[in-house]
């Protein structure tokens, strides 16, 4: 897809990665709207935006993590810029620890905003898109959706079931027009990575990533996704060590597992 002339959502736009999203897709030619939760900033980038180019920007303060919040971000961006021509599902959340120690809000936010504010936010897109035999759906999940993550279970296996909703959409919908992408980093630079507030964020799973691979800049990510997008390519890998990664697990679960445990004792210890 050429986003020039198009219409592009993306969520989580205040800051890290939907930031990183918004001012490139803008800057390739896109009406971008910004939608977060988080007011200042996402005020901020909007002006910025409309600054280079009046009108272009529209911003959205919506929680994304209730259905009402979705259809309320489609609503405002429709009756701004018409047709949505990609929704850019980025927002993401990465809360609670091991089994035993992971509060049970942990996990709905974890369930509300990782997975459940992809499928509200198809569900209301969706009908549009078949009409018209056009439209473009991304999600950012995780190189934890394809692998797992050490420490936050939630974050695991809400990523996993981010990956799992994109490829049911790209089968689904793929012969009706819908093109699919899912974006599965591995460390980016951001404040899910380095959060300025640790209370109830998985800290230790952020040690994981550091040490497995190098830390990209949320613009080298969102350089990566303009180009995959305009290629329409199902699976973005910023981290391509990921995609090897993916190989060692499906060919020797076992091996693959035992060594995830053993790279667990290194970081952490025995207990």
């Amino acid at each position: 897809m050429d986003v020039n002339g198009k219409t592009v959502v993306v969520t989580g736009a205040a800051s890290g990665i939907g930031r990183a999203l918004a001012r490139r897709f803008h800057a390739d030619g896109a009406s971008a709207v910004l939608a977060d939760r988080t007011e200042i900033p996402l005020g901020e980038l909007e002006r910025e935006l409309n600054t280079s180019r009046p009108g272009s920007a529209h911003a959205v303060l919506t929680d994304i993590g209730t259905e009402f919040g979705n259809k309320a971000l489609i609503d405002s961006a429709r009756q701004k810029f018409g047709r949505i021509h990609l929704f850019f599902a980025n927002a993401g959340v990465a809360f609670g620890t091991d089994l035993e120690h992971t509060e049970e809000s942990a996990w709905t936010t974890s369930f509300d905003i990782n997975i459940h504010a992809h499928r509200w936010a198809a569900k209301h897109l969706i009908d549009d898109w078949v009409a018209h035999g056009d439209g473009y759906f991304c999600s950012t999940a995780s190189a934890a959706g394809l692998l797992a993550q050490i420490g936050s279970a939630p974050y695991s296996v809400t990523k996993h079931a981010a990956v799992a909703f994109a490829e049911w959409l790209s089968i689904t919908y793929g012969d009706r027009g819908l093109k699919v992408s899912c974006l599965c980093p591995q460390g980016v630079n951001t404040n899910m990575l380095n959060p300025p507030d640790s209370h109830g964020t998985d800290v230790r799973g952020g040690d994981v990533v550091r040490a497995a691979g190098a830390v990209l800049e949320p613009e080298q990510v969102a350089d990566i996704v303009a180009e995959a997008i305009r290629n329409e390519f199902f699976l973005i890998l910023p981290h391509p060590e990921v995609a090897m990664y993916e190989q060692n697990r499906t060919a020797d679960r076992e091996k693959w597992l035992a060594g995830m445990r053993k790279l667990q004792r290194r970081i952490f210890g025995a207990g």
